[in-house]
């Protein structure tokens, strides 16, 4: 039997660039090389790469976390070139990305998420201390600050606003951080949740892809089993409102036994200290066989 010839894109115009990096190290190295002919496809720093390696592929997996890679962009030049592609769309992208449109989405859904506003020049701090000041259109946490005083606000802004145009500020939901992996096309289903306790204020860049010991993930995380399938009947919920197709990592807030949904990641990382694999590793499905099947649904599409 042939291989299948799979492109890996990774890099990116992205402040997630280093992370992207490790990602795709992690996904290679755990491909099984028996059944892939695998072309690398680097985006450098610029947004520039050879985009004649993508003639005569099978199928790419986009591993390009943030803008330019994770909102649509990509995913949109690979729908017009007609190559089947890892994760979800361009609609389902652009949505997750953009954590305004998110949020308006799950509350008209009827799904619970923190309350939030847009930031206008003039706002003044809208929720009482803590929140939290994010970009509308980033994740892995860069340019995030949770905001305890009035003297941290404005600088909190001023740090959001070097990587976006339009941010959100958020009431901090003093809780668990719970996330589920969400797998699938038209029939998706949820792994078992685990739990994120940060060594720090949140779960930074940092604790997210560089230091193994800034946060520890308990998998499963301890609920109990009416709470559990509440999580994975949320996360696979949330997963359809936001025309999603193939993955995302859905992330929550738990405040006593209500959980608030925070985001969708739809390119989630891939290193050694991911949540995405290691939760449908504790789920049964093990890091390359994930992969596999993650190939098999983009093929499907």
């Amino acid at each position: 039997m042939s291989k299948i010839k799979l492109g890996i894109m990774y890099g990116g115009k992205s402040a997630e660039h280093e992370v992207s990096l490790i990602s795709a190290e992690n996904v290679i190295s755990a491909l099984d090389k028996s059944k892939y002919k695998i072309t690398k496809i680097f985006i450098d720093k610029s947004g520039k790469f050879d985009v004649n390696q993508l003639s005569d592929l099978d199928v790419v997996f986009p591993i390009l976390h943030g803008p330019n890679g994770e909102d649509g962009t990509i995913q949109g030049l690979l729908k017009i070139l007609n190559i089947p592609f890892v994760g979800p769309g361009v609609l389902g992208s652009a949505i997750c990305m953009d954590k305004n449109v998110t949020k308006r989405l799950l509350i008209q859904a009827g799904l619970p998420t923190a309350k939030y506003v847009v930031y206008y020049k003039k706002l003044q701090p809208p929720f009482p201390y803590p929140f939290f000041v994010k970009p509308a259109n980033l994740g892995s946490s860069v340019g995030i600050s949770k905001v305890k005083s009035k003297s941290e606000f404005h600088p909190a802004v001023k740090l959001a606003l070097q990587h976006d145009s339009k941010i959100i500020i958020e009431e901090a939901i003093l809780g668990r951080e719970i996330e589920c992996s969400v797998l699938g096309n038209e029939n998706p289903i949820a792994s078992l949740p685990g739990e994120v306790i940060p060594n720090d204020d949140f779960y930074t860049y940092k604790a997210k892809y560089l230091d193994p010991e800034g946060a520890k993930l308990v998998i499963p995380a301890p609920l109990s089993p009416a709470l559990t399938k509440q999580v994975q009947d949320l996360a696979v919920t949330a997963f359809k409102t936001l025309c999603c197709e193939g993955m995302a990592r859905v992330d929550f807030f738990l405040k006593g036994s209500d959980l608030y949904i925070n985001e969708l990641n739809t390119i989630p990382g891939f290193t050694n200290i991911s949540m995405y694999p290691k939760l449908w590793e504790a789920s049964g499905l093990p890091y390359s066989q994930l992969l596999d099947r993650l190939i098999q649904l983009a093929m499907l599409k």
